[in-house]
């Protein structure tokens, strides 16, 4: 097969926007699925969490085998913290297929992942997804669109691109909309024309950049990427151009095609310009050249935007710890997150000054708690500390933190009280304006722990109308002190079981966290206090029995349903002498001191 019938393209969208469904389709016209075979539906969301999300988070590729063309297609992540699976694929493809909704028009992590997919130079084909939907306006969008390639500095062509029109989820697409309905088959066409063949370096040794990493229980570590010149095949001594300047040769134990909804198939050769995936590389990481000499140049590596929160991991030391979990050793967790930090490359693992306790980084906390939620899953016990932010000096010895740019879209009455919490958050609006739809868009640029919690707030302050989402900027010099957690909460004295005898009582302190019959320990965090200092309760303590009082008096108790948290609720919802306990039974919030003498003793040292 030559590289003129090879087309490489990743879908980008934003969270919501249908990029899912039309890939469902895609797979469906290219004949992925057999005539009887049911079509499984958001097939490329393979993870169990993107499917509860709703939200891809690994970029992952599959290929369509249409009329006599292979369209590789690689669907990225909507959402800011997965950033960097979205950079590293913009090197294996040579153009996007931009998705867009009717009614909502480019979102802010459109404009984030556009922005780098135009700088690469590949060229763009916009598909305007939802028209059947009530509030759609497509000639609005397609103006819209045009100001934000504008906007990003496109090139004459990629401001030339065509656009399409349709419903993924009706299974239509029309060139223009009063055209008649021809199921998908405009896209294909669109992909084919539009799209350019990748270049490929002719009469070159084979040459490829490992732009991802997958697993494979049977050859373990997976290169995947596009072949920039030459072929390779099972049984080839190839070399490794390490990032670091280092050259190691390796023989080739597979070659894997990408194909359909069963994902990976053995193939006999990797041709140039095809997206392959290559075994036999036990250390192989992103960003490193494959070559079959040893003296050839490595390939540059799209530099990712770095991590800008951490957060501590330790053993659970509970007195529950090893009961709802099967990993639960320091060794275990450790080896888990350098397996994580191999195939993420914008997530950075290492030993912290104490036994046990490792610092994880990362773009954000949603992309911690994918982790963390992973691990609960597998069967992992640990303890996860609240995100901070990483600071660093500058060349003048100035301390500096990361900003961000923040795009902000909620209705109109709700503005006063966004632009209030930004401004608490030390937060400062650089453009505001009112969309078609009723809407206001605010852009902020907002140090990085200004975002932590507020994504929450914004949920709760717009009874879920508000949208965000925010890139990394810049790293400045540190603005002054940002209010925590006003509130303060409730500390079990005990360990035991929550009675409802004491739960009525202490329900008029506060909002509780454990229903009756819950087991909780001492020191574990069991509800929330209206004053900002922390109060000792008893959610063990029985009524007793005496003679004018009989088993049966209290019966009636009615307790309102105590507060759950999600994990990322959780991880941002503590303070910093405070951990989440995430095991796969529970999510507990907890003091790190678990002892109240000893809390006290500390807070005493601290205060001296």
């Amino acid at each position: 097969m030559s590289a003129e019938k090879i087309r490489n393209i990743a879908i980008i969208a934003h969270v919501d926007h249908g990029k899912t469904t039309l890939v469902d389709l895609l797979l469906q016209a290219g004949g992925a699925y057999r005539e009887n075979q049911a079509v499984a539906e958001r097939a490329m969301d393979s993870l169990d969490q993107e499917r509860e999300r709703g939200i891809t988070i690994k970029a992952k590729n599959t290929a369509i085998l249409w009329r006599d063309y292979t369209i590789n297609i690689v669907d990225t992540p909507g959402h800011a913290d997965f950033g960097g699976e979205v950079e590293r694929v913009m090197k294996m493809v040579d153009g996007v297929l931009l998705l867009v909704d009717a009614a909502e028009g480019p979102q802010a992590q459109t404009r984030f992942v556009l922005r780098k997919a135009l700088a690469q130079g590949l060229a763009p084909v916009v598909v305007v997804n939802k028209i059947d939907r009530e509030q759609a306006d497509p000639a609005r969008v397609h103006d819209k669109v045009l100001e934000l390639f504008l906007e990003l500095e496109a090139n004459e062509e990629q401001f030339e691109a065509p656009f399409l029109y349709g419903s993924a989820k009706e299974g239509f697409f029309l060139r223009a909309l009063d055209d008649e309905r021809d199921g998908v088959l405009p896209v294909l066409e669109t992909i084919v024309d539009h799209i350019p063949a990748p270049k490929v370096e002719a009469g070159e040794p084979f040459r490829m950049l490992a732009s991802n990493i997958d697993w494979d229980d049977y050859v373990g570590r997976v290169a995947i990427g596009k072949v920039l010149s030459g072929q390779v095949q099972k049984g080839d001594r190839i070399w490794r151009l390490a990032r670091d300047g280092s050259r190691t040769a390796a023989k080739v134990t597979k070659v894997f095609q990408y194909s359909g909804v069963a994902g990976s198939g053995e193939s006999a050769v990797g041709e140039a310009g095809n997206i392959v995936g290559l075994a036999g590389f036990e250390d192989v990481d992103i960003g490193e050249t494959l070559a079959a000499v040893e003296d050839a140049e490595a390939l540059p590596f799209v530099e990712i935007d770095p991590p800008t929160v951490q957060m501590q991991f330790s053993i659970n030391d509970s007195p529950f710890a090893g009961k709802e979990g099967k990993y639960v050793t320091s060794r275990q967790i450790r080896d888990r997150l350098m397996r994580e930090a191999k195939t993420n490359i914008s997530i950075e693992v290492g030993d912290s000054d104490k036994a046990g306790v490792f610092n994880v980084a990362a773009r954000g906390a949603m992309q911690i708690a994918v982790l963390v939620e992973d691990m609960r899953r597998e069967g992992y016990e640990v303890l996860v500390s609240r995100p901070r932010v990483i600071t660093k000096r500058d060349e003048n010895d100035v301390l500096v933190e990361p900003f961000e740019t923040l795009y902000v879209e909620v209705p109109e009455e709700h503005v006063p009280g966004v632009l209030k919490s930004l401004n608490a958050r030390r937060g400062e609006m650089t453009h505001m304006e009112a969309n078609a739809a009723g809407a206001t868009l605010i852009e902020a640029t907002i140090p990085t722990r200004g975002l932590i919690g507020f994504e929450f707030e914004l949920l709760n302050m717009t009874s879920g109308h508000g949208i965000m989402s925010h890139l990394f900027k810049e790293y400045a010099p540190r603005t002054g002190e940002i209010a925590g957690r006003t509130s303060g909460t409730l500390v079990s004295m005990d360990t035991g079981v929550a009675m409802a005898y004491s739960l009525d009582a202490l329900e008029t302190r506060g909002k509780l966290f454990v229903g009756a019959g819950e087991s909780v320990y001492e020191g574990q965090i069991v509800g929330e206090n209206p004053r900002a200092d922390d109060m000792p309760v008893n959610p063990t303590k029985e009524k007793h029995l005496t003679n004018h009082r009989s088993s049966g008096d209290g019966k009636g108790i009615q307790l309102s349903p105590p507060m759950k948290f999600s994990l990322e609720r959780a991880i941002e919802y503590i303070a910093p002498d405070e951990l989440v306990e995430a095991t796969p039974k529970n999510i507990r919030l907890r003091k790190r001191v678990l002892c109240a003498t000893q809390r006290k003793r500390e807070a005493r040292k601290a205060g001296a």
